[in-house]
């Protein structure tokens, strides 16, 4: 395993989306990082997962968007270099990046939106203009970072706001809007939206974030540990052993409510139900 500095978290998290930074946004050659999906299409890497609204995981890589399911991956819709991506809570995935060979969309994409679960894409805005590594959305919103940050009411306009440091990743709680960047300087929180931010407590420092419900969050730090906590971040309990180097991390609550984490380490894609301990490979 990786163990990554304070100084390379930014690089990790903005330049790659990998745990391979110098290669993230190029063509790729050689040996894959994870198998191949039923499609025979070799993904080389994974810059998001989470769950769509109906339970499905998803993976935005660098060879597009791909469902999970039984172990199987199925490639949908074009070939787009998702290097940001969300879901909303309406069932609309929001995405930025890179279009592929032949794919009409504009380059970098600005910020694109599916509503037929990933099928399409078409752009809401700022189209040749942001590459959105790090993106979020929540019920005020859409949040992300193209080297400046940025926040849309609706996707289409935009302001810009200050954050005392660039993050490598963004995450929004789904009910309150509280937004959690993780940072080469700590976690940051933010409860109006990102016009102003504090620092959260954590045991380490985290190159991952995410928000399971809005009071639960799961991070991954920077040596390769699951952190949990249970109360919007006053306290955290650490996993004693490494999961790994994780490059994409989601998180949920079960239907016996307890806390999901998804987690993408190097090429394998894991499932932790109790905090890091134990973990389940899906692929």
């Amino acid at each position: 395993m990786t163990t990554l500095s304070r100084r390379s978290l930014l690089t990790f998290g903005l330049v790659a989306g990998t745990g391979l930074a110098v290669t993230a946004c190029s063509p790729q050659s050689g040996n894959s990082t994870a198998p191949a999906s039923s499609t025979g299409t070799a993904i080389t890497h994974v810059h998001a997962i989470t769950r769509d609204a109906a339970g499905t995981i998803l993976l935005a890589t660098h060879e597009g968007l791909f469902r999970l399911d039984d172990q199987d991956l199925t490639q949908v819709g074009p070939v787009v270099d998702l290097m940001g991506f969300t879901t909303t809570g309406e069932g609309r995935y929001l995405a930025s990046g890179h279009p592929g060979l032949g794919v009409d969309l504009p380059e970098p994409v600005g910020l694109i939106e599916s509503t037929d679960a990933g099928e399409s894409w078409r752009v809401l805005s700022r189209a040749g203009e942001s590459d959105f590594h790090a993106l979020a959305a929540g019920p005020n919103g859409v949040i992300g970072f193209d080297g400046q940050l940025r926040i849309s009411a609706d996707g289409r306009n935009w302001d810009t706001a200050a954050i005392p440091s660039a993050p490598a990743s963004l995450a929004v709680a789904p009910g309150t809007g509280t937004v959690l960047a993780t940072t080469e300087d700590g976690l940051l929180r933010s409860s109006d939206n990102g016009t102003t931010w504090t620092t959260v407590d954590t045991p380490q420092l985290m190159s991952r974030v995410a928000w399971a419900d809005d009071e639960t969050m799961v991070g991954a730090s920077i040596d390769g540990r699951l952190l949990t906590s249970r109360d919007a971040g006053d306290t955290w309990t650490a996993s004693r052993d490494p999961v790994g180097e994780v490059v994409a991390l989601g998180a949920g609550l079960t239907d016996g409510g307890e806390v999901e984490a998804l987690l993408v380490e190097g090429p394998r894609v894991l499932r932790s139900l109790d905090g890091g301990a134990t973990t389940e490979q899906l692929l």
